[in-house]
């Protein structure tokens, strides 16, 4: 496993290079102004749009607008809202939060760009089976300007990259962080957890795009209130410490934050590093999945499922991942004291492999074997004059007890430990449930572990029929049961322990969103022009009310059972 880590990690190094991060910011900022700021349209006339007031049951599509922005949104609000952050502010420090928030602004723009494309070049030959995404886009696209072959290249690229975004970001994380955070707090094996997440995943998937929309129309809502509900609980505790926690994350986004507690410091480029990764893995913009659940939306209208795509990233990352940041810094979990004080710190040894520490008595009752305990510990001196390191141990039995059994630690320098004790590994969505333990105990353990497995849920649902749309694109319908078997099997492998570490957990996710941008961007370079003139011209029709409502809108219960779009 330490080879495949260190794979991941180069791989990842690769991918997310800051210039790959600009490419993103200066893609948005493009669109944006392009645009004439299509962010203000996306929050004006994309609610009237989700409310059904331009539904019409003739339009070629398989589930209304209220539906596809659910299925888009059970893909994007989920573990990466609670854990990503967590990872974000862990890794990267407060000033993460603030490049949380340019992703999410300018990933407005981005989202309406790349699913107006998709909407414009859909295969509609079924009209009540729609396809769609990037690959189509492509393929049709490069097909009408001469270039077949090419075109059928760059969409079978795409869809092996949203393979592998799909086996990862979208499935093995949030198996892995649910059983992860299902294990801490209730002590059930994380492979049970894995049972349980494949039966109900794939009982949903086998339905189809209309089983998946229906479930998902149902279930967003309901997660993301319950969420919000109990969020706005911790941060009315905590409502003193809001305006501070606002000014460290502007500040921290452009000076270093110091190490403090279990946090052991970042600098402005680890910040915007680790806040842009985590913002894009949240709410997907420029990965071109998106697009393919807008797609199945009923419309004859493409711009218009387009503006109500570019709602996504502002539910998503502006609301919900604003709301995980404030809990988990407004509490101060994320650099907290000690889990376990020392009674008496131990010394480091110098051998051949490295500087080692003696085993150190676990006197909790709150630790289990093989969970990973932390350090921090001063070493080389790295970006920015920091020296702060964690040095990570594995919880052992001895048959006298446990023990933390330490790593050993390269550094040219004699290492010190700092702090009075070590620290609990918190990683992903555990730790955003120990800061709501912290305001009200036992709050975390039920409402993050709900949240959590709602969140993993629809999450899997939804990129399992990305992954199917592009094994569709490669293979025909007849590799869809086998894509779903391996589907099934990925998240089962998931829960089984392999992933142990944020580390682990950053770079294959990392590996997974970085491999879709590469394919999707350049594709939205080469045919965005075309977004924005649909764009353009939908927009002056609606300004001259020339597309006005010509119906009343659905009753709220057909609007959530689809039943407005049912012949």
């Amino acid at each position: 496993m330490a080879e495949v880590s260190a794979f991941l990690a180069t791989l990842n190094g690769i991918l997310w290079h800051q210039t790959v991060l600009y490419a993103i910011v200066a893609t948005g900022l493009l669109f944006t102004i392009w645009s004439g700021f299509c962010q203000y349209r996306a929050l004006t006339h994309g609610p009237a749009v989700i409310r059904g007031v331009y539904d019409d049951p003739n339009d070629p599509g398989a589930i209304n607008h209220f539906q596809a922005l659910s299925a888009a949104l059970s893909a994007t609000v989920g573990l990466g809202n609670i854990g990503g952050v967590a990872l974000a502010i862990a890794l990267g420090g407060p000033g993460a939060v603030f490049w949380i928030w340019v992703i999410g602004t300018l990933g407005m723009s981005i989202k309406l760009t790349e699913v107006t494309l998709s909407m414009l070049y859909r295969n509609t030959d079924d009209p009540d089976n729609p396809h769609g995404g990037p690959m189509w886009v492509v393929s049709k696209g490069l097909e009408r300007k001469g270039f077949p072959r090419l075109g059928k290249t760059i969409g079978v690229i795409f869809c092996l990259t949203l393979l592998v975004s799909t086996m990862t970001g979208g499935n093995m994380f949030q198996a892995w962080n649910v059983g992860e955070l299902t294990e801490e707090y209730f002590g059930v094996p994380s492979f049970i957890s894995g049972i349980i997440l494949v039966t109900v995943v794939g009982g949903v998937i086998i339905g189809g795009i209309k089983r998946i929309g229906l479930v998902a129309g149902t279930l967003v809502p309901f997660m993301v209130a319950l969420y919000l509900i109990a969020g706005l609980y911790v941060l009315v505790v905590n409502i003193g410490e809001l305006p501070a926690m606002f000014a460290l994350i502007v500040k921290s986004a452009f000076a270093p934050t110091e190490a403090t507690g279990a946090f052991v410091g970042g600098t402005a480029a680890s910040a915007f590093l680790f806040g842009m990764k985590r913002a894009v893995f949240s709410n997907e913009a420029g990965q071109g999945s998106s697009p393919i659940a807008h797609s199945a939306a009923k419309t004859d209208e493409p711009v218009r499922e387009g503006v109500v795509a570019g709602l996504e990233p502002f539910i998503d990352t502006i609301v919900v991942c604003t709301f995980t940041a404030l809990i988990i810094l407004s509490t101060g979990i994320w650099n907290r004291g000690p889990d376990i004080p020392f009674d008496q710190a131990p010394a480091f040894s110098a051998t051949e492999s490295g500087w080692e520490l003696p085993d150190t008595p676990v006197n909790s009752d709150d630790w289990l074997v093989e969970e990973t305990a932390v350090l921090v510990v001063t070493g080389d001196t790295w970006d920015e004059d920091f020296n702060r390191y964690k040095l990570e141990g594995t919880v052992v039995d001895t048959g006298n007890g446990l023990v933390v059994d330490w790593n050993t630690f390269q550094s040219s320098v004699e290492p010190e430990i700092v702090g009075d004790g070590m620290y609990k590994t918190y990683v992903g969505a555990t730790l955003t449930a120990k800061a709501f333990d912290s305001v009200t105990p036992g709050l975390g353990k039920w409402l993050v572990s709900i949240a959590a497995w709602l969140f993993a849920i629809s999450t899997m649902i939804s990129w399992s029929y990305y992954g199917e749309q592009g094994v569709v694109f490669l293979a025909g319908e007849r590799a869809v049961l086998g894509y779903k078997i391996l589907f099934l099997v990925a998240a089962m492998v998931a829960t089984l322990g392999f992933l142990k570490t944020d580390t682990d957990l950053d770079n294959m996710t990392g590996v997974g969103t970085g491999v879709m941008l590469f394919a999707n961007l350049p594709i939205m370079w080469i045919f965005g022009h075309q977004a924005m003139a649909a764009y353009k011209e939908y927009i002056q029709r609606l300004k001259e009310g020339r597309m006005g409502p010509d119906h009343p809108p659905p009753s709220l219960e057909d609007l959530l059972s689809g039943r407005d779009v049912e012949k």
